[in-house]
């Protein structure tokens, strides 16, 4: 008397992984998820390997894990893998406060995201 299964939300030639609260606005994270959008995945790593952004490591790292769960868990050939969606939401946001004039306070947000890399295998060209 367990749960019921959920239906996998993805085709069988897709795999996914998602890296949840990075320490950064997704504004800026959603630049480098521009950069990956629909390019094959070596070509993905990369121009995530030469980038010089910091937050390039964690995007990586996730491709990375993405890739690697096509090829253990879904049985997909890596060569033919282009990276379908990036995508990023946001997460919480922390509040602290700055001492102003006055006696006053102002209000420094420190927001957080989330990334979710999906993998697709590209049919045959034939």
């Amino acid at each position: 008397m367990g749960k019921q299964a959920i239906a996998r939300r993805l085709d069988d030639s897709e795999a996914t992984a998602v890296l949840r609260n990075l320490r950064i606005s997704p504004q800026k994270l959603n630049l480098v998820a521009q950069l990956i959008r629909g390019q094959k995945a070596d070509k993905a790593l990369a121009a995530l390997t030469f980038s010089k952004r910091r937050i390039t490591n964690d995007v990586k790292k996730a491709l990375e894990s993405a890739i690697a769960n096509a090829e253990n868990n879904h049985q997909l050939d890596v060569d033919r893998l282009y990276v379908k969606e990036a995508y990023v939401g946001k997460s919480i946001r922390m509040s602290r406060i700055r001492a102003r004039a006055r006696g006053r306070v102002g209000r420094i947000i420190k927001p957080f995201s989330h990334l979710t890399v999906v993998v697709r295998e590209r049919e045959e060209q034939s």
